[in-house]
């Protein structure tokens, strides 16, 4: 994780915090399209299937704030993702494949309709608030 924190530092872009979460969505990501080490060995994904991974893990995590918080992490479009991984591809501490590029990350979705408008609130059941006997009163 020193790695990281001084990957952050240098670039000066982007705080350590998107770089935690990056780790965090890239794990997510490899789950999302059925990559997981126990099913085969290749886990590379897309920067598409990243940053959607990201996106939904952000909405999950952070909900309505998810634009708000990786605004204050530097994040203001999905290329700056794109970004971030190639900062790690160049410590070596990512692998690509040959047809990657930054440009991958490029208005994979648009900050507005992604992270805000999808956000739905979630009200809880009745039976949550009140138990398996309906409404008190």
């Amino acid at each position: 994780m020193d790695t990281i924190r001084r990957a952050a530092r240098d670039d000066g872009r982007y705080s350590v915090e998107a770089y935690h979460f990056l780790l965090s969505g890239l794990d997510q990501a490899v789950e999302m399209t059925g990559r997981s080490e126990a099913e085969t060995p290749d886990r590379h994904v897309s920067g598409q299937q990243l940053v959607e991974a990201l996106r939904v893990l952000a909405l999950d995590t952070y909900g309505p704030l998810a634009k708000e918080v990786w605004n204050s992490w530097g994040v203001t479009a999905t290329r700056d993702w794109g970004e971030i991984v190639f900062v790690l591809i160049g410590l070596e501490l990512f692998s690509r494949q040959e047809s990657d590029t930054v440009e991958d990350f490029d208005r994979v979705f648009d900050f507005e309709s992604g992270l805000l408008e999808a956000w739905t609130p979630q009200l809880p059941l009745e039976e949550e608030l009140f138990g398996k006997g309906g409404s008190e009163g």
